[in-house]
């Protein structure tokens, strides 16, 4: 497997997905500001929020690149295309899935089914993010393409 690759390239493409994500949010094409989400799975207080969140965003980032290369080396081979496909399936799991159970282990998110407590707290994402924003779920395919795309361009199957 490609180490140096994995490390680099996967730092490359998680900073690469969310500067899409937060240049679509920047520009209203979508209120999911997911460093917040992760950073308030820490702390309360948005700024900070925001800075750990994008480092916990990173590390994940780099979890999930380390797959794309164990997979990149059974197969045998990375190519664009292969990535962007993982990437629409990696974009696809994270709005079908892990998105809409967020709810049950964030402590500062409020659930659709029970709703707010008394303490303040981040709306729930809902199915394919759509509580915030229509555009949402275009926005993350088009992240998560672009990751997986930079990963198949770049990383080897060494």
């Amino acid at each position: 497997m490609d180490w140096s690759g994995w490390a680099l390239f996967g730092l490359l493409a998680t900073s690469a997905l969310t500067l899409v994500m937060i240049a679509a949010q920047m520009a209203g094409l979508s209120r999911l500001d997911l460093p917040l989400v992760l950073g308030t799975v820490l702390t309360s207080d948005p700024d900070r929020a925001r800075v750990l969140g994008g480092l916990v965003h990173l590390v994940v980032g780099q979890a999930f690149a380390l797959g794309y290369a164990g997979t990149f080396a059974l197969l045998g081979r990375a190519t664009w295309w292969l990535g962007a496909l993982l990437g629409l399936l990696h974009g696809a799991v994270a709005l079908t899935l892990i998105l809409p159970l967020l709810p049950g282990v964030h402590p500062r998110m409020a659930s659709s089914r029970a709703g707010p407590s008394g303490r303040p707290v981040l709306e729930p994402p809902g199915l394919l993010g759509l509580n915030y924003g229509f555009q949402t779920p275009v926005v993350a395919a088009v992240a998560h393409l672009l990751y997986g795309t930079v990963l198949g361009l770049l990383l080897g199957p060494r």
